[in-house]
């Protein structure tokens, strides 16, 4: 197992760690927070009601929660009602793992219902209540300070605009003058000079250059006062390099804030629930893809619970929502428990399951394209 203060490699992501009992049953220290393992097999390590506890709390609790694990085998365990009690209530508020198996182990009909109950919208606990109003004020109290900055970074911002246009308002009306006073002086110039308009008839033909040497540096001082004009939007130019960078600067921001918003993690104690009689539920979980609860101890009751959870998830999948992804089971294995396979609950729920299993769709999808075919 992982000694004391060693830490686990930040590149691991798959451990099978199958026919290992421990006596301290410290597997969930695999599932610690930061830990970066994505798939975690237990299997035949007998691990009773006590780990499954401790399994179930590194899933999730109200402080803490695992984000990385996708896919967790449990299967050929010593896990009954209490310990698959524990592993639902880790299910509650865990939004990453897909993919579980329960299967030969001890559950019956009481761990049955607590697995199926989280499948379908459950009651909050008091704590769980009052933790979401918690969250519920911090995210109200984040919001009204963002909008007091945003606001001052928009006044800033026109503050900004406002003074650029002022600045290019005031140098135009500069330039403006300038050339006012180039014009009265080459009309001062072409009183008391011929050569000005000899200069300046030479000029328009030419290829900018004058056969006189001494006042053509006068009209070329004049000319680059004319080419001052086009200073404006030399400095836009630059001005544009500046925004460019500013732009630069902004998708930087952006792409930070952007990654900074895929990272943050919103509680599922936040998603929108359902107040009835004076009771807050929420929706199930619908993020679990594969249960596989083969070879217990589960008889009809614990069926009946089942099918009440695949027919509350089965409406998602034919909602607008399903066209997002997967949602909800799409994999439910209950056979070679303590009911008889032509149980119309079973039958039900096979039949509300096939048309959702992967594997059926493309054999159905197989099937139809050699029928095509032929």
């Amino acid at each position: 197992m992982v000694p004391p203060g060693s830490q686990i490699s930040p590149t691991l992501r798959k451990v099978s760690l199958e026919g290992n009992p421990l006596p301290e049953q410290s597997y969930h220290k695999l599932m610690a927070v930061d830990s970066t393992i994505a798939h975690l097999s237990l299997r035949n390590n007998n691990i009773d009601d006590h780990g499954a506890q401790l399994l179930g709390q590194a899933l999730s609790t109200l402080h803490s929660c695992n984000r990385t694990l996708v896919s967790l085998n449990l299967g050929f365990n010593h896990i009954g009602d209490e310990g698959a009690g524990y592993i639902a209530d880790g299910l509650r508020l865990n939004r990453s793992l897909l993919w579980l198996s329960l299967a030969h182990n001890r559950i019956q009909d009481k761990g049955a219902l607590k697995l199926a109950e989280v499948l379908r919208p459950f009651e909050l606990t008091h704590t769980e209540v009052v933790k979401r109003r918690r969250l519920l004020l911090e995210k109200g109290s984040q919001e009204r300070l963002r909008s007091p900055s945003t606001s001052r970074h928009g006044d800033s911002k026109t503050e900004r605009e406002k003074n650029q246009l002022m600045r290019v308002s005031s140098f135009a009306m500069v330039e403006k003058d300038k050339m006012q006073t180039m014009k009265t002086s080459k009309g001062l110039g072409k009183k008391k000079e011929k050569s000005g308009e000899v200069v300046k008839k030479e000029e328009k033909p030419g290829s900018g250059q004058s056969p006189t040497q001494g006042t053509p540096k006068k009209e070329d001082s004049t000319k680059t006062g004319k080419a001052k004009v086009t200073i404006p939007e030399q400095k836009l130019s630059k001005g544009k390099g500046t925004k460019t960078g500013s732009k630069e600067k902004r998708s930087i921001l952006l792409e930070t804030e952007v990654v900074g918003e895929a990272t943050e993690v919103v509680s599922p104690l936040l998603e929108p629930v359902e107040h009835r009689d004076g009771k807050v539920f929420m929706p199930g979980n619908r993020v679990l893809l594969h249960l596989n609860l083969l070879r217990n101890r589960i008889t009809e009751v614990g069926l009946e619970a089942f099918l009440t959870a695949v027919r509350y998830q089965a409406q998602f999948s034919e909602s607008k929502s399903a066209s997002k992804g997967p949602v909800g089971l799409l994999w439910l294995s209950l056979a070679k428990n303590c009911f008889s396979p032509q149980c119309p609950a079973y039958t039900t729920i096979q039949e509300l399951m096939l048309p959702r299993d992967p594997a059926s769709k493309a054999k159905h999808k197989e099937e139809a394209a050699v029928a095509s075919s032929t």
